[in-house]
């Protein structure tokens, strides 16, 4: 190799070393420059969540999901850091809360009777079953039910970040590594819970809008709609087990 080759390959290499370097300084802007969004996330879902799931360790996953959008993120793909960061963010907290079963077996019974007698009295009735008469289905008082309401409380069996996961499988879908058909049965899954949601009692529907679109906390929530964080929650717990219930097709 002549010294003009040799030349030509060091420029070369040198310029590829300083694209690398460039890359990884906006990378660790980009980290540095969101990492109160993994908080915010963070806090956002531990909300809902029982107390064994602890801040720290979502935020620590939540990092871990940050790093790697850092790293893959494309912007000529059209979705701004911020969008593509979150959905990596939350999938990682939530797969680190997967990680745990910390479910008890009594909850998951309980919640395959809740969705059951929901279905049983809608399908009876033809409208929106009340509490009292869910409860009167399992032969249990106002009281009981509610308490079971209040422990299904962030059971994953009732995930809405997993029901909600869209934006995600959207992102999925566009990558190409899903068939047609995968893609249409998505789109037929989303309206139809779409349809459900709209068909919620008000109340439902308002504490599913205020949590998801408008991010606030069940604490806030409760402020909004004069009632304790306790029946926020039960509120939240029972919009799950209906759509749950209405949905049951598509969920298995």
């Amino acid at each position: 190799m002549d010294a003009t080759a040799q030349d030509v390959q060091a420029i070369k290499a040198a310029q590829e070393k300083s694209q690398e370097k460039s890359q990884k300084l906006i990378q660790t802007e980009m980290v540095e420059t969101h990492k109160a969004l993994v908080k915010r996330i963070a806090n956002h879902l531990a909300a809902r969540m029982p107390a064994s799931v602890q801040i720290d360790d979502l935020v620590q996953s939540g990092m871990i999901g940050l790093l790697e959008a850092a790293s893959k993120y494309d912007a000529s793909k059209g979705a701004s850091f911020e969008t593509f960061a979150g959905i990596r963010i939350r999938g990682a907290m939530l797969d680190e809360i997967r990680k745990g079963d910390w479910g008890p077996r009594s909850v998951y019974r309980n919640s395959r009777k809740v969705t059951e007698a929901i279905q049983k009295v809608e399908a009876r009735l033809g409208r929106d079953a009340r509490d009292f008469e869910v409860a009167q289905e399992l032969e249990v008082n106002l009281d009981e039910f509610y308490t079971i309401l209040s422990d299904l409380r962030g059971c994953r069996l009732f995930s809405f970040e997993e029901l909600f996961d869209s934006e995600e499988s959207r992102m999925q879908a566009r990558s190409g590594d899903r068939g047609p058909s995968a893609d249409i049965q998505e789109e037929k899954f989303k309206y139809a819970l779409v349809e459900a949601i709209e068909k919620l009692p008000e109340r439902e529907k308002l504490v599913l809008m205020l949590y998801y679109d408008e991010e606030m906390n069940l604490k806030e929530i409760g402020k909004v709609l004069g009632v304790s964080e306790s029946r926020v929650s039960q509120i939240h717990s029972q919009a799950a087990v209906r759509l749950r219930a209405r949905l049951h097709h598509w969920l298995g």
